[in-house]
């Protein structure tokens, strides 16, 4: 029978030979003599293999024409500093980092006539206003509401630990505005390139000629009869998981790494940035929540609470975790109050129960917090992450969950212009009107339509993308 080209293979109901139920069992050459006797269910000893499915309920899919996806940010509205203590005599103060710790070596936003609270170092906290503050300058100049300078409030010089922050301005009768400049809007850009997968799964026009058959249960629900290209299935399914996989473990090429960076020409291979490396790099990490006791996990995750209010504290927020960290959270919220295992609170989920135990989810509410916690199987696995975890404990490298923001978040797209409600997690595939590389597949080679002179039947898989990871601020990263 003749094959003919196709993008998925589909089970007969009956023992059929179609097109569209094909399979290949290679694991002991099935091309010889005498077939062997086979057991006809097939035995289901992993339960569902697939990892794939957490993306799809957390973020959203969105093509893209250009080679990177390019977004801004919003930066912290309050102007609020890290700072040393240069002269404290003269009331000088250095202003080092802004409040999340990003260097400031050019300029900073404090002005002539500001208001300021100067709090840590040795003293106590000082409100006071600033008498200079030129631009260009790291250094400014205060004068102590309380004290005649810094020294009669027990600072020294070279406090490097003190936070400065501006919550006012006061000017006398009749004087001109002193600041002499405008604070421009804080933002900051974001860029990441999508990265090429392939894979393949090859017949020859023998084995093609060789009619058997399986029942199967699919990863997907679909039950029936195929014939033997069943590896080609399992190649789909596996690719399938490694358009996820790839968006979550991926790291961009560092310029110290033997990988060859693109030149003008497209050779080589940049990376780009998954989930994991964007928390890593953006967002925040905590080893809490390990199950020691109920009390110290619930201290562990009032901190994570603590973190998330300095950072938007968006109001609902999922959980994914390994099979431990989700066997603690249960005994931290049991120790609390009953409702903790059960949970009540659905809100991202039409405020349905039923929908959120359906897709595996149980909620709870701590503090001004809604979360909704499910198990990743990802993290389980001994195939996947879950293997992979109990190698790296030893170095505190392992992954044991992720804190994911509920809902959408307003941001400046370069390549449209213009402000645009995204998910927090979102990926990026390339398409244009005559082509979509989101999940491509094509078959060649001489069984059905022929494409080549090989004698077999090739199907190849391709698809590019990337992960916009956007205010990765709100994401914690347990491990």
């Amino acid at each position: 029978m003749a094959i003919t080209a196709r993008t998925s293979f589909q089970a007969a109901p009956a023992q059929q030979v179609t097109s569209a139920n094909y399979l290949d069992i290679q694991n002991n050459g099935w091309a010889q003599q005498y077939l062997p006797d086979l057991m006809e269910k097939e035995a289901e000893v992993y339960g569902q293999r697939t990892i794939s499915g957490f993306l799809s309920q957390v973020g959203a899919e969105e093509a893209m024409a250009a080679d990177q996806v390019i977004w801004t940010e919003q930066g912290r509205l309050h102007l609020s500093y890290e700072c040393d203590m240069v002269d404290v005599t003269a009331s000088t103060i250095n202003i080092t980092k802004d409040i999340d710790g990003v260097a400031r070596t050019t300029d900073h936003g404090i002005r002539v006539g500001d208001q300021v609270i100067i709090s840590g170092g040795s003293g106590p906290t000082v409100t006071a206003r600033v008498s200079v503050a030129a631009a260009g300058n790291q250094e400014i100049t205060v004068q102590p509401y309380g004290y005649a300078h810094m020294t009669n409030a027990s600072y020294v010089n070279g406090d490097d630990t003190c936070k400065i922050l501006v919550f006012g301005s006061e000017y006398a009768k009749g004087t001109a505005y002193l600041g002499g400049r405008a604070n421009k809007p804080a933002f900051t850009t974001f860029t990441n390139k999508p990265i090429i997968l392939k894979d393949m799964y090859e017949v020859s026009g023998s084995d093609v000629s060789q009619v058997g058959w399986v029942e199967i249960s699919g990863e997907d629900g679909e039950s029936g009869y195929l014939w033997y290209l069943k590896a080609e299935s399992e190649t789909r399914s596996r690719f399938g998981d490694y358009l996820e996989m790839s968006m979550i473990e991926s790291e961009l090429t560092h310029a110290d790494s033997a990988i060859a960076l693109p030149t003008d020409g497209g050779a080589g291979t940049a990376g780009t940035q998954g989930l994991f490396a964007a928390i890593k790099a953006r967002g925040h990490q905590s080893s809490g929540i390990s199950g020691v006791n109920a009390a110290t996990d619930l201290a562990e995750f009032d901190a994570i609470l603590a973190e998330f209010d300095k950072n938007g504290a968006i109001e609902e927020n999922m959980i994914f975790v390994d099979r431990s960290t989700a066997l603690a959270i249960d005994d931290m919220l049991a120790s609390m109050n009953s409702y903790g295992a059960g949970g009540t609170s659905y809100g991202v989920f039409e405020n349905d129960e039923d929908m959120a135990l359906n897709l595996g989810f149980s909620g709870f509410r701590r503090g001004s917090y809604d979360f909704y916690k499910s198990d990743w199987k990802y993290l389980n696995d001994l195939a996947t992450r879950g293997g992979i975890n109990a190698a790296a404990a030893s170095y505190g490298d392992d992954i044991r969950g992720v804190f994911i923001p509920a809902g959408t978040t307003s941001v400046y797209d370069q390549s449209l212009g213009k402000n645009l409600k995204r998910p927090f997690l979102h990926v990026r595939y390339r398409a244009s009107k005559v082509e979509s590389r989101k999940m491509k597949t094509w078959i060649t080679g001489s069984v059905g339509a022929v494409t080549s002179d090989l004698d077999a039947m090739t199907v190849n898989f391709l698809s590019e993308r990337c992960l916009v990871t956007q205010g990765a601020n709100n994401f914690m990263l347990l491990n």
